[in-house]
């Protein structure tokens, strides 16, 4: 049998992006698993949410948003650091790029790790490649809650920290007028989770319950579909939820049992694989997850960067 190729690298086939309407001034750009992104219009500002790889391939998304509306971006916010959200964010010229204060912490730790890292493990997303001029840095960072007027009567929009998850530093965006949230990469509908850089312990508990309490009707993720409805958005909260809490089972009993780390792997494997195996990056994600899961029941507090070099090994041990 031949090895899987590795990570995302033999997936090169272009998704079909779709841009929803969600409310008045209020968009969502989905494209078939691939990483969302979203827009929310102020009285005569834009705020963006998510940046895309590259500066060229958040330009395509800026031509699509275009087509509704010309006000400028004042706030361009980072749901979290990783390279695939954040690289693109020249292409916005933003007055104001917003993170929360752990999120630019772990750009000045691991940013650049995590540059090469991705755009390895997902080269189709690294739309020229070349044009990112850098590291992205947060010029506004908060550690709790930060509250945009949208002025005229558009309300508010809430950047809210609804504590350790998909990384140490992952912020949600909510309207409470129109019930809709931008929840970035806490949560997925119909997606694989990528969980290598998690504190699965934290997110699978209090952080997903601060995110259910929002009570959404509305939920864009960090990849898959709009979750429209309560039923729906409590849906994709409950089979992210159910997808760290099979892992933790799966990996503490391997633990428990003096097995190895591919033990571990190939138990939750096993356990998903009949779920979630056909979601968007599965196999791609799934030893990085294990990997990471691994160390944090061991007793290793924060996640161990990720490098190329790391990336192939840990794959080379697992998926083969």
């Amino acid at each position: 049998m031949a090895p899987k190729a590795f990570a995302s690298s033999a997936d090169l086939d272009q998704k079909e992006q779709t841009l929803e309407v969600l409310a008045d001034g209020v968009y969502a750009l989905t494209a078939e698993g691939d990483p969302n992104v979203g827009a929310i219009e102020g009285e005569d500002f834009l705020v963006c949410f998510e940046a895309l790889a590259t500066p060229v391939a958040a330009r395509e998304w800026l031509a699509k948003l275009r087509e509704h509306t010309g006000k400028p971006v004042r706030y361009l916010v980072l749901s979290h650091y990783h390279a695939v959200r954040v690289l693109g964010a020249s292409a916005f010229d933003a007055d104001v790029i917003v993170a929360h204060e752990n999120t630019r912490a772990l750009v000045a730790e691991r940013g650049k790790e995590d540059w090469e890292s991705e755009f390895g493990r997902m080269p189709r997303l690294a739309k020229s490649a070349d044009s990112v001029p850098g590291l992205t840095w947060p010029t506004l960072t908060f550690s709790d809650r930060l509250t945009i007027d949208l002025g005229g009567d558009r309300g508010d929009l809430v950047l809210q920290y609804c504590g350790r998850g998909h990384t140490e530093g992952d912020i949600v965006a909510w309207l409470p007028r129109q019930k809709i949230l931008f929840a970035g990469d806490l949560v997925e509908a119909e997606a694989a989770l990528y969980t290598g850089d998690a504190f699965h312990r934290d997110w699978s508990s209090s952080t997903l319950d601060r995110v259910r309490e929002f009570g959404a009707e509305a939920l864009i993720g960090g990849r898959g579909a709009v979750s429209k409805g309560r039923e729906a958005v409590d849906a994709a909260i409950a089979q992210t939820r159910h997808f760290l809490e099979v892992m933790i089972r799966e990996v503490g009993a391997a633990q428990r049992a003096g097995g190895t780390l591919k033990d571990a792997f190939e138990r939750t494997h096993a356990a998903l694989v009949g779920q979630y195996g056909e979601w968007p990056i599965f196999e791609h994600c799934l030893p990085f997850d294990v990997s990471r899961l691994w160390d944090e029941l061991s007793g290793i507090e924060r996640p161990v960067i990720w490098t190329a070099e790391r990336d192939r090994a840990v794959w080379d041990q697992l998926q083969d």
